[in-house]
């Protein structure tokens, strides 16, 4: 019996640890998605080139050696 309230303790903790992380996720992409409208509001809207947030670039900066 003392087992099974450990799990059910845990299992309640990761549920909580999974909520707060999907929450922070969601708020992470709302602060992202109102820097990218008041940034597209102050450039006019004719900011057309999207932004890349990874480091790496997309393309090889050279190209390959025969």
């Amino acid at each position: 019996m003392f087992e099974y309230e450990l799990h059910q303790i845990r299992s309640a903790e990761l549920i909580r640890e999974a909520q707060n992380h999907r929450l922070a996720r969601e708020a992470l992409r709302g602060r992202r998605a109102d820097r990218r409208r008041t940034a597209a509001r102050e450039s006019g809207g004719n900011d057309t080139e999207e932004r890349s947030y990874s480091p790496r670039p997309r393309r090889h900066r050279f190209t390959r050696a025969a």
